[in-house]
């Protein structure tokens, strides 16, 4: 199971993160979050990333034009997109970077819905249903998971922390198309401020279980 380190904003926070070599890195382009990095982040910080940590942006409802001058400006690996987009605009935007469709998932979620992205998505994202749109640091029911008949691999987001851990290892089991736990306010000092030695041991934790796993 891979990981993913959400709402970047500061140039020192971001290059201590990325030394940790998470496979991806989350910049949220939004302005009703308080994680939003569209006036703060810079193109030099984010091009010193190390080349395994692939960037993502975050938007909400965007026009074409603003997704396609973040990719280009900070040369954005994929993006991905948490409001009501279209499969027809994520087909205008596959071509310049895959996508990751994110969903806010509760008890009356229609898992089938996604169905109709799965031509021009590259994943799924699962998150916790909220007026804020991610960020809420609540855990929805990883039971409604269950649900999910797609192909489509996706990643796990809302509420995840290091005192849930533990159960990383049954979830890989239960549900193989889990690709990435995607992590964000429970690893914050501040909004925008990850809490370095904290994601640090995540990481010790979901290496360990990995190892477990692989009989080693």
């Amino acid at each position: 199971m891979k990981l993913k380190v959400c709402g970047m904003t500061e140039t020192e926070n971001i290059l201590q993160v990325g030394q940790l070599l998470p496979d991806y890195m989350g910049f949220i382009f939004y302005d009703k979050s308080p994680r939003d990095a569209s006036e703060v982040l810079k193109k030099e910080t984010v091009l010193k990333l190390p080349s395994t940590v692939k960037k993502v942006g975050v938007f909400v409802n965007p026009s074409r034009l603003e997704v396609i001058q973040k990719i280009s400006r900070y040369q954005l690996d994929l993006i991905q997109l948490h409001g009501e987009e279209t499969p027809e605009f994520c087909e205008e935007l596959k071509m310049y970077v895959p996508i990751i469709k994110a969903f806010g998932v509760d008890e009356s979620f229609d898992f089938d819905q996604t169905r109709e992205y799965d031509r021009v998505c590259e994943h799924y994202l699962f998150d916790t249903k909220s007026a804020r749109r991610g960020g809420s640091g609540k855990r929805f029911d990883w039971k409604l998971l269950f649900n999910y008949s797609g192909k489509k691999s996706f990643f796990l987001s809302g509420g995840i922390g290091v005192q849930n851990a533990k159960s990383f290892p049954e979830m890989v089991r239960r549900f193989p198309l889990l690709q990435s736990i995607d992590v964000n306010s429970h690893f914050e000092t501040e909004p925008g401020i990850k809490d370095v030695p904290k994601i640090k041991k995540l990481m010790q934790v979901l290496k360990q279980q990995q190892d477990e796993l692989s009989g080693k």
